[in-house]
């Protein structure tokens, strides 16, 4: 039961940051971390890095101005996209909301003024919690990516006029045969 209201209060935060379209197919998380820009009104940057082992693969940093997101080009196409929805998802619960920098900005960030960057959060600097949520919520949007890609059910047209696929029950028993998520 308890998993439950945690996939409930998740889905939660992602329609109020994101909105309630379906999700779009072919899926694209660029495309998905626009409209959380749109939505909140502040810009995001994706910005693709080369990979170090010292460094973790998905990074947000959080000024002034925008948001950025980086996420590693070494690695496969679906990791890359996963990386880019797990840093959304920390946008999405508020994780980006806590009051201290985070250590070790002047090291990963050299280049960059101290005053400008709010926050640098990586895998190593969020809450055990924090983390977890993150990577829940980003694997909820993956999998019901992929289930909705899979699916001769519906189109997206079809699946807009039942309804939100995040809050019509209809919609989804239609999609599914009746199965939760």
């Amino acid at each position: 039961m308890r998993e439950r209201a945690v996939r409930k209060r998740l889905w939660g935060l992602y329609r109020r940051a994101v909105g309630d379209t379906p999700l779009r197919q072919p899926f694209d998380a660029l495309e998905l971390v626009e409209r959380l820009s749109v939505r909140r009104g502040r810009r995001i940057e994706v910005i693709p890095v080369d990979a170090r082992p010292d460094l973790p693969c998905g990074l947000l940093v959080v000024t002034g101005d925008a948001d950025c997101i980086l996420y590693s080009t070494g690695t496969t196409e679906l990791h890359q996209r996963h990386i880019l929805i797990h840093e959304a998802a920390h946008l999405v619960c508020g994780h980006d909301q806590a009051p201290d920098p985070a250590a070790g900005t002047r090291q990963l960030l050299p280049h960059l003024p101290d005053a400008l960057v709010r926050q640098v959060l990586g895998r190593t600097v969020y809450s055990e919690p924090q983390e977890r949520e993150a990577e829940l919520l980003a694997s909820l949007i993956c999998a019901r990516a992929e289930r909705e890609a899979r699916s001769p059910l519906l189109t997206g047209g079809q699946q807009q006029r039942l309804g939100s696929v995040f809050g019509a029950r209809r919609a989804r028993s239609a999609r599914t045969g009746g199965a939760r998520d």
